[in-house]
């Protein structure tokens, strides 16, 4: 049996972290209606909290030419892999899969679908981060264990420097959110820091 209660070990939180804007993309996993408007199918509050500190990061990112990638959890009426454990959700085309309306891409943004929690699985995004010249990201977004966990660990499993703002990513509650960055300070040493100590240079 689980135990009652499960203590947190701690993680590293630095004050600042000051990138190179040419060599660094922010990316936006899954801020999408369904998972981040009180409509959405899968929606969960507090990637609706996230959304203002995510904007100021863009705004940062933008005035400084980082580049700006967003995911897009996309699957079809039929999906026979992710339907069966959440539900339909984010079908393609539907008002559910579109970015919410805050966080709406800018002109020269990227945005890369992906049909599972990976954005680097069965997707162009490590071939259009080299293809740039990226070798640092800074991953925002929703949901902490799932989506942008597996996304930092394939980051880190290609050997690019991650960093991840705690205050600008959601979990559907705080156990899921705390074993996140667990996993990412332990496991895959990112650099767990703040939306305000992010800098780019």
């Amino acid at each position: 049996m689980l135990p009652a209660t499960v203590s947190v070990p701690r993680v590293t939180v630095v004050d600042k972290v000051v990138l190179p804007a040419d060599k660094t993309a922010v990316v936006v996993v899954d801020m999408q209606n369904d998972f981040a408007h009180p409509n959405g199918r899968l929606y969960s509050p507090s990637s609706r909290e996230i959304i203002p500190r995510i904007a100021k990061l863009l705004a940062k990112a933008r005035e400084k030419k980082v580049r700006v990638i967003y995911t897009q959890d996309t699957h079809y009426p039929d999906d026979p892999v992710e339907f069966p454990i959440w539900g339909p959700h984010v079908v393609k085309g539907s008002w559910g899969w579109q970015i919410v309306d805050e966080l709406k891409p800018a002109e020269g943004d990227i945005v890369v679908e992906k049909m599972r929690y990976d954005a680097f699985f069965g997707t162009p995004l490590d071939h259009i981060l080299r293809m740039y010249g990226v070798r640092h990201l800074v991953v925002t977004g929703t949901v902490a264990n799932i989506c942008v966990l597996h996304t930092v660990a394939s980051a880190r499993l290609r050997l690019y420097d991650v960093v991840v703002p705690i205050d600008a990513i959601a979990a559907l509650n705080e156990f899921d959110y705390a074993a996140a960055l667990r996993q990412m300070d332990f496991l895959y040493k990112v650099t767990l820091t703040t939306t305000e100590g992010v800098e780019f240079q």
